[in-house]
């Protein structure tokens, strides 16, 4: 964290230097070097929250979110990224070397979002929904499931990807822990996630994914009750969706109010003798200058020999001011097979750079 900060005060002090004119030129050259290969982003999510689940009702303000990243473009081939959430842990680093003159073979190792379903490789900067995922992937990513732990979906090990056949198809394969972010493996087994991208004209990507491993839980589940920490269980995946936006930007000075969009997915899991399975569907409708209607239905049930079956219903509103920083107001109704139907109200501010 003291070298990203130090990073980050470097280019500020050197830009300040520079306008005053304190730099010689071949200082400045140095400096245009760092501006031609560091770039530094970032993101923080707040807001607030209402629901009525159990019977008793909470609010809340709530900071989600604080992200700051660097990459690193360290020559036209290799690149590397390290990301910090200052809510909660060091989330991503990694490198990143382009074997090929094209882009059809990368090679990709260190800890970051592994590649199962539509939405956990997307960045919640642009995912619809103040909750961000669906609950299957929520919970088959790691960031609500007591047996696999909190773990932002996100994993250590070694990807190989490319797109190919002028970007009509994009696979990724992955050999990781399977154990998440920042833990050693829990034991010598390792997951294997696959993942093939068609799209057959640009505004339309078909997408199919799986995993294959063997999970070493950290916790146990009422909905998987013959598994105990510490054991080692069988822990597999599939999922199948498809993703449609029309292209075209609602009026308004920034092109991140969204297209048109529409996006669904059947996923389906097996965790040691437990099998489960959810569906999700998810549109936006931009309407005036930046702003948006959104909508959402979502099954999931945990157990299909138990009542653990749950749906939600999510719409809302999103209003995008400026570039990447927007405003969102959603009401969720679920309802639940295993506890009492709520209700949930959440706005959120987005401010991204």
């Amino acid at each position: 964290m003291k070298h990203l900060l130090a990073i980050v005060m470097l280019c500020y002090s050197t830009s300040l230097m520079a306008q005053s004119k304190l730099l010689s030129d071949k200082d400045m050259e140095w400096v245009n070097t760092i501006k031609e290969h560091v770039s530094i982003n970032g993101y923080a999510h707040a807001g607030y929250a209402y629901s009525d689940a159990n019977g008793k009702t909470k609010s809340d303000f709530n900071l989600k979110r604080t992200l700051l990243w660097a990459k690193v473009k360290v020559t036209d081939r290799l690149t590397a990224l390290f990301m910090h959430d200052f809510n909660s842990e060091v989330q991503e680093y990694w490198a990143d070397y382009r074997v090929t003159n094209n882009d059809a073979l990368h090679v990709k190792f260190g800890q970051f979002k592994n590649s199962l379903s539509i939405e956990n490789p997307l960045s919640p900067v642009y995912l619809e929904l103040v909750d961000v995922c669906s609950q299957s992937v929520t919970c088959y990513s790691g960031c609500y499931d007591p047996l696999y732990g909190l773990n932002y979906g996100r994993d250590i090990g070694l990807e190989i990807y490319g797109n190919l056949f002028d970007n009509h198809i994009r696979y990724e394969l992955e050999v990781m822990n399977g154990q998440g972010i920042n833990t050693r493996d829990g034991n010598s087994d390792k997951d294997v996630i696959a993942r093939v991208e068609y799209k057959p004209i640009k505004e339309l990507r078909l997408v199919v994914s799986g995993q294959k491993g063997r999970g070493h839980a950290v916790g146990t589940a009422a909905w998987n009750p013959d598994i105990k920490e510490g054991d080692n269980y069988r822990r597999d995946r599939i999922t199948a969706g498809f993703e449609w936006k029309s292209g075209q930007y609602a009026p308004g000075p920034h092109k991140e109010a969204r297209p048109i969009s529409i996006r669904a997915e059947y996923l389906a899991g097996k965790d040691g003798k437990v099998d489960s399975q959810g569906a999700y569907a998810t549109t936006t409708v931009p309407v005036y200058k930046g702003i948006d209607i959104v909508g959402s239905i979502d099954y999931f049930d945990r157990n299909t020999d138990m009542d653990y079956r749950q749906t939600q219903a999510t719409t809302g509103v999103q209003y995008w001011f400026y570039k990447k920083c927007r405003l969102q107001l959603q009401y969720t109704r679920t309802w639940s097979e295993y506890q009492k139907d709520y209700n949930w109200l959440q706005a959120q501010l987005q401010l991204a750079f």
